[in-house]
C-alpha cells in the first residue's frame, strides 16, 4: 500500500542535499520552489513514520498480548490510531494543486447593485484584508477606481505570504473565492427600509514568482497611456500616468491608474497580466487533465455564484460546500477560516473519492 511513498521520501532526501548547497540559494526563485517542494514532502515523510511506528506499535501489542492478556486491552486504541495516521498519509498523497504556494492578485468589481455592489466590493475588501492580518500576509493595493459613495467600483489587490509550506499559501487558501458573491441587505441608498440583492464579482489568480517564468514578448503587448480618474470621471492627475496593456494574443487587458508614475503603473500592470496570463495556461492544463487532478469545487467559471451574504438573518452560506452560519458580522470581520476550511475538505473529499484506490 501506498506504494509511490517510497519514491516521495527519495525525491526529499534529495532535495535536502540540493537545499545544503549554497550555489542553489544564489537562485531566489528555484531556493523558493524547492523549499515549498521539500515542505510539502516533509509532511508526507513525517505523516509515513507515524503511520509504520503505528503498525509496528499494533503488531508489538498484538504478540505481547499472547502471553499477557492486559496487553490485548491496548490493541483496539492502536488499531484505531493506525486507520487515523494511514488517512492522514492517504491525504497527504492527494496530487496537490502546484500553485498552493504561490501568492495571488485578487481583484474586486462591483457587479449587478450599482452603487450597493461597489459598497460590497469595499466591505470584501476590508473582510479579506482582516483574514489576510490574522494569517501573517500582506495587502498591497495595486489599482483602485470608487464609486461615488466611497465604495469600489473595481480594486485590484495583491496578497503575499512568507510560508514555505503550500498548504499555507495564499492562493491554497484563496482560490476558493473567485466567483460571484451575493448580498441580501437594506442598501445605504435605500430611504424605504427594503431588502435589496446585489452581487459582486471576485477575481483570483495566483501570482508569478519570476517575470522570467512567464515570457512575454513585448512585440505582444500594446500599451496605452492616459489621465487617472476618480469617482464620477473626474481627472485626478494633470500627466498622462495610468497605463492600459493589452496583450494582443490572449486578448487580455490591464489597466493601472493608482500610482503618480506611469513607471510604477506598468510594473504593477504586468504583474497583474503575467497573473493572468498563467492562470490561463494553467486553465487550458486542467481542461485537458483528468478528473482527479482538477479541483472539483474552484472552477474557472467566473459567472458562478458561491456564496450569499445574508445580513437581516446575521447569515453566511456557501453554495458549493453547503455549509451555513448565523455569524456574518464576525465573518465580515475577518473570521473566514471555517468559511475556506469547508471548501478545502470538500475539495479533498471529492478528489480523494475521484482518486479510489489509486493511492492504494
Amino acid at each position: 500500500m501506498f506504494d509511490s511513498v517510497a519514491a516521495l521520501i527519495a525525491e526529499h532526501e534529495a532535495l535536502q542535499v540540493q537545499l545544503a548547497d549554497p550555489a542553489v540559494h544564489a537562485d531566489a526563485a528555484r531556493a523558493k520552489k524547492l523549499n515549498r517542494r521539500y515542505a510539502e514532502l516533509s509532511q508526507i515523510q513525517h505523516a509515513h513514520e507515524v503511520w509504520v511506528q503505528a503498525q509496528d506499535d499494533l503488531a508489538a501489542a498484538r504478540e505481547l498480548a499472547k502471553e499477557d492478556e492486559a496487553f490485548a486491552e491496548e490493541v483496539p486504541a492502536l488499531e484505531e490510531r493506525v486507520v487515523t495516521t494511514q488517512e492522514k498519509l492517504r491525504r497527504l498523497l492527494i496530487p496537490r494543486d502546484p500553485d498552493d504556494g504561490r501568492d495571488v492578485i485578487m481583484e474586486i468589481k462591483g457587479g449587478e447593485g450599482g452603487e450597493e455592489s461597489a459598497l460590497f466590493a469595499a466591505d470584501l475588501l476590508r473582510m479579506y484584508s482582516y483574514y489576510a492580518e490574522s494569517r501573517g500576509w500582506k495587502v498591497e493595493v495595486l489599482d483602485s477606481t470608487q464609486s461615488d459613495m466611497g465604495g469600489f467600483k473595481n480594486v485590484q489587490v495583491a496578497i503575499k505570504s512568507n510560508a514555505t509550506d503550500p498548504s499555507q499559501g495564499v492562493w491554497a487558501s484563496m482560490k476558493y473565492e473567485g466567483g460571484v458573491h451575493r448580498v441580501q441587505r437594506v442598501p445605504a441608498t435605500e430611504s424605504q427600509g427594503r431588502i435589496h440583492t446585489s452581487t459582486t464579482g471576485v477575481l483570483v489568480f495566483p501570482e508569478v514568482d519570476e517575470p522570467e517564468e512567464v515570457e512575454i514578448n513585448q512585440n505582444d503587448l500594446k500599451i496605452d497611456v492616459f489621465r487617472s480618474s476618480g469617482p464620477g470621471g473626474q481627472s485626478v492627475n494633470t500627466t498622462d500616468s495610468a497605463v492600459r496593456i493589452t496583450h494582443l494574443p490572449t486578448g487580455i487587458v490591464v489597466s493601472m491608474q493608482n500610482e503618480k508614475s506611469q513607471i510604477q503603473n506598468r510594473e504593477a500592470a504586468m504583474r497583474v497580466l503575467r497573473a493572468r496570463i498563467l492562470a490561463k495556461q494553467q486553465e487550458e492544463i486542467d481542461a485537458a487533465a483528468s478528473d482527479a487532478r482538477k479541483s472539483q469545487i474552484r472552477g474557472m467559471d467566473r459567472s458562478e455564484r458561491i456564496r450569499t451574504y445574508n445580513f437581516p438573518e446575521n447569515r453566511i452560506a456557501d453554495h458549493r460546500t453547503g455549509y451555513k452560519a448565523y455569524n456574518l458580522d464576525t465573518v465580515m470581520n475577518g473570521a473566514l477560516g471555517p468559511v475556506i476550511e469547508s471548501c478545502v475538505q470538500a475539495d479533498e473529499e471529492a478528489r480523494l473519492a475521484a482518486l479510489g484506490e489509486g493511492l492504494g
